[in-house]
């Protein structure tokens, strides 16, 4: 998905470049991205989103795809954990999904269209690592009891007890049993009472939903207190929150957290809210990249504070996102080209061999990491490359697209499109804390793939 538009000229050019090289959201600029379910593992954030296929004019959607970051602001893309073919029994709706850990596991909640039952099911997958890849833990749905099976949240509460919430245009939940796998039978499936008192009262549409309660649940505990966040009010949508003193309710109405969005939003909203590093996040989605809207939709983030008395303050969305990372970024290791915190022009690939790596780079396209630390200075720059034509360069800039040239990589033909060979350049004036631009120049309408760069210190 080329986000940079080659054919504009002039001070239209130069107010673009401004714009998007000092945003921060969306958080992924590389596809169109949805539905946002963080989870903390290790120290890291991990992000699930869904995936909307560009040019689509409906929810088309048949993978789910998961991000890291350890700062909040530079975000690695992975291999793709999870899709439709994973599961026998689905044929299409790679809607909204959550992933949790917990005794060693990682188990991924779904929602897919049954290809038998003809509507919407919620499953489950499990696997080893937080980037998978996933397995179907079941062979069938988990639920698909109910119309509206869709958009799964899962928690689990600090006595153990883990529970998974879903559903449109009703609200159910389920207590899992250990195993994660199954729920207590004896509970069984119960609906939420959705009363004006739990979830306010709808604006439209009143005849056909019971309460502004749309869909999207996400379940989060602060302070023995439980938030229920969720999509508001019809379409299109806003969010809102209702709390408990149990994570079965019964529910109080809140507030509003996020008005509709107005300009460069998609009609529909997903909330997600985290802690991390001490610091507590909305995650939610837009229609803000190029080409987006309502079926085109973006992952964006905010950085939140609750008002003293444990409400949610409402939040307004933003361009510039999160704009203090919260550790910097070590240019003497490896670091993968696919971790980004902004790109414009590049899009990312796959392979068994190599991984997640960078490509339709062509002349113009650049890549920004933040906060950089050249605490040992500079001498070398080296970058895996692969080019089957004339190649071209990486221009090394400090600050902005036209801030200080430190470095160029020249990379030339390496003997195949999926020949990797490792380039090096010197480096002359790096030091400090900066923004790491990779600027891309050539001649040709593909210039070469990237796999990963690192620095060496003097």
């Amino acid at each position: 998905m080329k986000y940079l538009f080659k054919n504009l000229i002039g001070c239209w050019i130069c107010c673009l470049i401004s714009f998007f090289a000092n945003a921060q959201n969306p958080i992924i600029q590389t596809i169109y991205t949805a539905d946002p379910a963080p989870m903390v593992h290790n120290d890291t954030m991990f992000l699930y989103t869904t995936h909307d296929e560009d040019n689509a004019t409906w929810f088309a959607m048949k993978e789910w795809r998961v991000y890291s970051s350890a700062d909040m602001v530079n975000w690695t893309d992975h291999p793709v954990p999870l899709s439709l073919e994973s599961f026998s029994w689905a044929d299409k709706d790679a809607w909204a999904a959550q992933c949790i850990y917990r005794n060693g596991k990682f188990y991924f909640y779904i929602c897919a269209h049954h290809k038998e039952l003809n509507k919407m099911a919620v499953g489950v997958a499990v696997s080893d690592k937080p980037t998978g890849p996933f397995k179907d833990a079941l062979g069938k749905p988990l639920v698909s009891a109910n119309w509206g099976d869709i958009d799964p949240t899962v928690f689990i509460d600090d006595d153990g007890q883990a529970y998974l919430y879903w559903g449109n245009p009703n609200l159910y939940y389920v207590k899992l049993n250990d195993d994660m796998i199954s729920y207590n039978q004896e509970v069984g499936v119960v609906q939420v009472p959705l009363t004006k008192e739990g979830f306010h009262v709808r604006e439209k549409d009143t005849d056909k939903r019971p309460s502004a309660y749309e869909e999207g649940p996400w379940l989060y505990k602060r302070n023995s207190l439980y938030y229920l966040l969720y999509p508001a009010g019809g379409v299109p949508e806003h969010l809102a929150y209702s709390t408990s003193t149990s994570p079965t309710g019964p529910w109080t109405y809140q507030d509003t957290i996020m008005h509709v969005i107005e300009k460069g939003g998609a009609f529909t909203n997903h909330p997600a809210l985290i802690d991390f590093k001490g610091k507590t996040y909305l995650f939610y989605h837009n229609g803000a990249l190029p080409g987006g809207g309502g079926f085109n939709r973006s992952v964006a983030v905010e950085e939140i504070q609750f008002n003293p008395d444990g409400t949610i303050p409402l939040i307004t969305p933003t361009k510039a996102g999160v704009v203090n990372s919260i550790s910097n970024l070590n240019p003497y290791v490896r670091q993968q080209a696919e971790t980004i915190a902004w790109t414009e022009g590049v899009e990312t690939a796959a392979d068994a061999k190599t991984g997640v790596y960078v490509t339709d780079i062509q002349d113009g396209d650049y890549i920004k990491v933040r906060a950089v630390d050249f605490a040992k200075g500079a001498r070398n720059f080296q970058a895996s490359v692969a080019s089957g034509g004339k190649g071209g360069r990486i221009e090394l800039r400090l600050g902005s697209l036209s801030g200080q040239l430190i470095g160029t990589c020249q990379v030339k033909n390496t003997g195949g499109a999926t020949k990797w060979k490792t380039v090096k350049s010197k480096v002359n004036g790096a030091q400090g804390v900066h923004d790491l631009f990779l600027v891309f120049r050539g001649e040709e309408d593909v210039l070469f793939h990237f796999d990963w760069w690192k620095f060496t210190g003097k």
